[in-house]
């Protein structure tokens, strides 16, 4: 009686707060956001928790009658910007390797954007393509999406998890910090940063939090930082068919038309969901009972990855979707494992935000004078028999700006003797130097 009491109190706090219901559990992806500064408004003061101030506190979010689903808009646009995403990254990298979270970044970004205002809150929405959407169906709409992510099939593991790690004694604007309690829930602790193994208490829930897979987000805090906010991902998912490890033979792989190398491939036969173009063949690799989450392998036809990519955006990936159909045949798959690490400032830049980066940045919404530092994203994925495990982290690093007023226009009148020098600014080396008492 009291719990269901309680529950309902809850609920209409957000529905009063937010102006929307939510289910009963909520979102987050894999991602670290760093901030640094002051930020000033509401203290965390618990030094283990403060999410325990929350109304949410200790309890699930509350329950609906009916299941809570994302709002299209904003699952469009975080399609939308992850193709753009990796086709910035491609244009950099794209002799290696790639690995990227697309859903990791956009939601590392949207709870960032939470503090974003102004121009600043501009550029980010068009660089993320959430013009047009509110803040409140973008959060709501990732709280919903986290309830239909972590499913309960016994052959597929996805696990999200988000974290703000405070340095003690700092203040933070309370709607920035409650927004991340109510929407994403977050585990709010407070950290001495000055105590040098508060990096390895942070790392050791992302380790925790990502199965080993990702072992180090922040590599050293610096005196300026006083928050963390961190979200982990961790999926593992069985193939609805696993291949057959006696199939696993040594074949070659043809890194470039002219180069080759042996490397194992899995092999496989059955019926599954196909498409082929003039551009590409595909194929659907479904995992667990249901097959709700596939694995996606598009085969450029050869000497055609460039056109491919040229027309890998969302517009073409939603047409694609639509044209797969059942039909019987054979796939062989290496098998491989890979880690990949990369900065994303230049690429986010590109896209738009770059004013994020700045002197110029707008995030009073969640304080005073800050920017965005870095953008780091790292990933893991394995590819086997079994089927897939794979891992993400992502963290966003903000900065303080000092607010400096712009000198007033000075006036030199050099109507009198006067010294001068030249000096090579390198080495500091002065060349020449003089006094100048009557100019000839």
């Amino acid at each position: 009686m009291h719990q269901q009491k309680f529950n309902s109190v809850k609920e209409n706090f957000i529905q009063r707060r937010y102006g929307v219901r939510l289910g009963r559990r909520y979102v987050l992806a894999a991602a670290g956001v760093m901030l640094m500064g002051v930020l000033g408004c509401s203290q965390v003061n618990d030094s283990t928790s403060a999410i325990a101030k929350s109304p949410l506190a200790n309890s699930e979010s509350p329950s609906t009658k009916k299941t809570v689903t994302p709002d299209t808009k904003v699952v469009a646009a975080n399609t939308k910007f992850g193709f753009k995403l990796f086709s910035e990254v491609l244009k950099k990298d794209s002799k290696d390797n790639i690995f990227v979270s697309p859903s990791s970044v956009a939601i590392a970004l949207a709870m960032t954007y939470n503090g974003a205002s102004g121009s600043t809150q501009q550029a980010m929405a068009k660089a993320l393509e959430l013009q047009g959407i509110t803040l409140e169906e973008i959060n709501s709409s990732n709280a919903a999406l986290k309830a239909l992510l972590e499913n309960t099939d016994p052959k597929v593991q996805l696990k999200i998890a988000n974290s703000l790690w405070a340095n003690k004694d700092t203040s933070f604007k309370s709607e920035f910090i409650q927004r991340n309690k109510d929407f994403y829930q977050a585990k709010v602790t407070n950290l001495d940063f000055k105590d040098s193994r508060s990096s390895n208490v942070i790392n050791t829930w992302v380790n925790e939090n990502t199965n080993g897979k990702i072992n180090k987000i922040v590599e050293k805090i610096e005196p300026s930082q006083v928050l963390f906010l961190i979200n982990a991902i961790y999926f593992k998912g069985s193939w609805k068919n696993e291949f057959d490890k006696k199939q696993t033979a040594e074949y070659p792989f043809y890194i470039e038309s002219d180069k080759q190398k042996k490397h194992p491939m899995m092999s496989q036969t059955g019926d599954y969901k196909y498409l082929e173009n003039e551009q590409f063949q595909a194929v659907s690799l479904p995992y667990g009972k249901d097959g709700k989450i596939s694995f996606y392998v598009f085969l450029p036809k050869q000497n055609n990855s460039k056109a491919f990519y040229e027309n890998l955006n969302s517009d073409n990936w939603e047409k694609w979707m639509a044209q797969f159909s059942k039909q019987e045949g054979f796939i062989r798959l290496p098998r491989f494992k890979i880690n990949y690490d990369i900065t994303l400032n230049d690429a986010l830049s590109d896209l738009g935000m770059g004013e994020a980066f700045t002197g110029k940045a707008n995030f009073s919404a969640m304080g005073k004078n800050l920017a965005i530092s870095q953008v780091k994203h790292q990933t893991f994925v394995e590819v086997n028999e079994e089927g897939t495990e794979a891992a993400a982290a992502t963290s966003v690093g903000i900065v303080a700006t000092s607010v400096v007023e712009k000198p007033k226009p000075f006036r030199m009148i050099v109507d009198r003797p006067f010294f001068c020098a030249v000096r090579d600014n390198q080495t500091g080396s002065v060349l020449f130097m003089g006094s100048i008492v009557e100019p000839q």
